[in-house]
């Protein structure tokens, strides 16, 4: 009789340790995912905010403001090409991954390949000044199965950023 209680008590100390193992588990594949979601939308958003505060101008006529795949065209005296006196650097979104483009160069992708971009909106911000600013939503999503909670993480960035007066 004493064997089967201690038998019983230890299968449910078992029980306890290993569902708590699992929790542990669980809540590290959790953090994991968000942290990996804040810091590829971070990076992407310093990027940008970097590049747009470096910027000579807004490229117009192949930029495109207030939807959810917005794309923004800036003119650079940066990362010039041998003989130019300015080129143009592009952020998009090329399939569901944040891309930087500087002409003349094939996409460079800004996000990791465990998360997408689940929208990119670019907004002219009407400023009482002639130094355009630009404000910059990013959403971006961990890669996981619908089905699997501790995989789900999302951020959503937004953050408003002036081109330096020339």
């Amino acid at each position: 009789m004493e064997a089967l209680i201690y038998i019983g008590v230890l299968a449910i100390i078992i029980s306890a340790v290993s569902s708590f193992f699992l929790w542990i588990t669980r809540s590290n594949t959790k953090v994991r995912a968000m942290r990996e979601t804040l810091d590829s939308a971070r990076q992407a958003m310093e990027i940008m905010s970097h590049e747009i505060k470096e910027a000579k101008s807004i490229y117009t006529p192949t930029s495109i403001f207030s939807t959810s795949t917005s794309q923004i065209s800036l003119e650079t005296t940066k990362y010039l090409p041998e003989g130019e006196n300015r080129t143009y650097v592009d952020f998009f979104l090329c399939e569901k991954r944040l891309c930087l483009k500087k002409e003349g160069q094939n996409p460079i992708t800004l996000t990791l390949d465990n998360v997408e971009v689940k929208s990119l909106e670019f907004n002219q911000v009407a400023t009482t000044s002639t130094i355009p600013s630009i404000q910059i939503v990013l959403r971006v999503d961990y890669k996981a199965p619908a089905e699997r909670a501790e995989y789900q993480a999302s951020v959503k960035l937004i953050s408003t950023v002036s081109l330096r007066s020339y």
